[in-house]
Formats: C-alpha cells, sequence, structure tokens
C-alpha cells in the first residue's frame, strides 16, 4: 500500500470540496480610471518571455490577512506567514515533487484548513472521542507510509556486484532473438451449408447422401485441416519460399479474409514467448522448429539471429527487478495474515466480482 498524500492533504481536498470557494466578484460598475497617455509597447514576436520575479527562501509566498494566534494583534497587523523556505519543507514531506499547479491549489487549501482547525480548538473539538480515534488512525497511517518509503528505499540499495551476480545466473533471459515466424490458424472456418442459407431449397439426392458430421466432428476436421496446412507450409518454408507468401496462404487456407500478422519479430526476450513457444528460444540460426501448435494457432518459427544483452544496458533493469522483489518479500509478513468474519463482512467474492451496489444484497456465489 503506497499513500501519495497525507491524511491532511485529504482532509483539505474534503474540506475544499464541501465549502466552494464564492466565485470571483463582478467587475465593478463604477468608470474605469482614466487610461495612461500611452500604453506600455507589447512584447515583439520571437522575443524571450520575461522571467519570473527571483523569489528567496524569506520571501512570504502565502499571507493569511485578519488571522493570527496574537489575540490583540487588530487589522492589518493580524496576519499568518509562510515564506519560501516554510513551504516548501511543507509540500517536500507532504508530497515531494508536487507541480506547480497543485502547490497553488494546496496553498489556499492549506490555509483554510489552518484557520478551521485554529476555530475547531476554540470549541475544543480536539476533546472529542471522535477526534480522538482520527487522530489514531492518521497516526498508524502516516507511520505505514513512512514504513512503505523505508521498505522501498532499502529494496532499492542494490550493488554492482548483486547485479552482476544476477546477471551472470541469468544470463539466458537476457538473450534476444530476431525470427521469423509464420502464424498459421488453428482451425479452418467451417461454411455455411447450402441448406441453411435457403431453407426453402430442397436438397439433392446427391447431398443428401454425403455423411453429416457433428459439431464436434466438424471441428476436430477443421482443426486437422489447418495442422496440416501447416506441416505443407513448414515445408515451403524449408525450400526457402517467401514466408509472407506462405502466410497469406494459411489465411486463404482457413477462410479468413483480414491480414496476417508480420513475419518479422526483431529481439524478443524469452520472457515475452508463451510457454508452448520457448522451445523456438533453442533454435540455432538459420534453423527451423516444428509446426508448435497450442490452443491459439500453429506456429512456425526461424531463427534468425541470437544476441544477448550486454551488462551494463541491462543493469537498470535488474536493479529494478532485484529492488521489486526485495520490496515484495519485505512486505510479505503484513499481507495474508487476517482471518475476517463471514458472519459480520459477509461471503467472500471471488477475484474480479463486483462489489454489489449500497442496499442491495450480497450475491451468494455458492449458489450460483
Amino acid at each position: 500500500m503506497r499513500f501519495q498524500l497525507l491524511v491532511c492533504l485529504a482532509f483539505v481536498s474534503i474540506a475544499c470540496a464541501q465549502n466552494p470557494q464564492p466565485s470571483s466578484p463582478p467587475a465593478s460598475s463604477a468608470p474605469a480610471a482614466a487610461a495612461p497617455a500611452q500604453a506600455a509597447p507589447a512584447t515583439a514576436p520571437g522575443a524571450p518571455a520575461p522571467e519570473p520575479p527571483k523569489v528567496n527562501p524569506d520571501d512570504p509566498v502565502v499571507t493569511i490577512k485578519g488571522f493570527c494566534t496574537d489575540s490583540s494583534l487588530k487589522g492589518d497587523a493580524c496576519q499568518t506567514v509562510l515564506t519560501k523556505a516554510q513551504f516548501d519543507t511543507l509540500v517536500e514531506r507532504i508530497q515531494p515533487g508536487m507541480a506547480t499547479p497543485m502547490r497553488r491549489r494546496f496553498a489556499s487549501q492549506y490555509a483554510q484548513v489552518l484557520e478551521m482547525s485554529s476555530e475547531g480548538e476554540k470549541r475544543g473539538l480536539e476533546k472529542t472521542p471522535r477526534y480522538e480515534e482520527l487522530m489514531r488512525f492518521a497516526r498508524m497511517q502516516i507511520l505505514a507510509r513512512e514504513l512503505d518509503e523505508t521498505l522501498r528505499t532499502d529494496s532499492g540499495n542494490v550493488t554492482d556486484q548483486e547485479m552482476q551476480d544476477y546477471y551472470d545466473k541469468n544470463k539466458a533471459t537476457f538473450e534476444e532473438a530476431s525470427f521469423v515466424k509464420i502464424f498459421v490458424p488453428h482451425a479452418k472456418r467451417s461454411e455455411t451449408p447450402a441448406a441453411t442459407k435457403d431453407a426453402s431449397k430442397t436438397p439433392t439426392p446427391a447431398k443428401t447422401t454425403a455423411k453429416t458430421l457433428s459439431p464436434e466432428e466438424q471441428e476436430k476436421a477443421n482443426v486437422e485441416a489447418m495442422t496440416k496446412e501447416a506441416n505443407l507450409l513448414r515445408e515451403g518454408l524449408v525450400k526457402g519460399e517467401d514466408p509472407d507468401q506462405l502466410e497469406k496462404e494459411a489465411f486463404t487456407a482457413a477462410g479468413l479474409s483480414g491480414n496476417p500478422p508480420p513475419t518479422k519479430i526483431e529481439k524478443i526476450r524469452r520472457g515475452s514467448l508463451p510457454a508452448t513457444q520457448q522451445s523456438a528460444m533453442e533454435l540455432k540460426p538459420g534453423e527451423i522448429s516444428e509446426v508448435i501448435s497450442d490452443p491459439s494457432g500453429n506456429y512456425i518459427f526461424k531463427l534468425v539471429s541470437m544476441d544477448t544483452r550486454p551488462f551494463e544496458t541491462a543493469k537498470a533493469e535488474i536493479h529494478n527487478q532485484l529492488a521489486s522483489q526485495r520490496y515484495r518479500e519485505a512486505m510479505q509478513k503484513f499481507q495474508g495474515n487476517v482471518e475476517l468474519n463471514d458472519g459480520y463482512f459477509g461471503p467472500s467474492r471471488p477475484p474480479g466480482m463486483p462489489i454489489p451496489p449500497r442496499g442491495a444484497p450480497a450475491r451468494d456465489p455458492d449458489k450460483d
């Protein structure tokens, strides 16, 4: 679980949504002041935009007028000021790297929360049981987030030697192969019998004598037809025939009119191939595989070249893999050890099952 914002930022977002700011007042109907005799010249086309004024660390960036902790101050003397250094520190602790537009919105929300929290203290709201429970849970969230960030940082401390050891032990996973791959559809498309196209026509005696296949038998025949076709196309590839043309013949034989996929595959990794096609990575350059069949279709591979990605270019990938693995291992002791009372929460739902709308009875998966 990774928290993007602390509880206070979530609170100010809710507060802002519940208390929308009033829209800008309409322009005054009083006559406008007299314009100067000569307007300032516009920036010449193509000229560089003027640089924004420099803001020093001690310069004020947020000023809340009419709000101060000293009740003796009145009028313009009562105000709360945050300098650039103070506001930057606040933002970096809550959400490092916050974008400038978000900083403006957060500054407005922060000012609102600051004033509202002060009023809440005056009313003694921090002494209520609800406040204490919210603070207890907020503290848990903050500590959990800090631990999450610490675990991620610790998991990312991977040395060059550890990355080199991983590379040496898993060098096969960094092999990159270029193939010619011919895809042959799994089954031939069944043709619609003439009788189903026009039921008013009476079948000829010749057609009535033909054996009618069951749907299962027809499907088996269609699969066998394309398996036979795949073996014929492999023979053509062995003879040096054009793989693009061979794949077009496969689609024609299957009764498909769409465009076949490309036959050239450049620099594919072992992990990118399905388990049923992993054997293609064991081919030698120029070697052609047997027909590989699985439920998705028939495949013929010809290895063009095989290279191994150098360690220096794989370091970033290895670092991320090791860091992710260590983070998952560190998080395992915080996961999967919870038992929930089904009598209170209701039966658990299979993965991907949507939560019923509020007020609707939960569906019992055992009765489906």
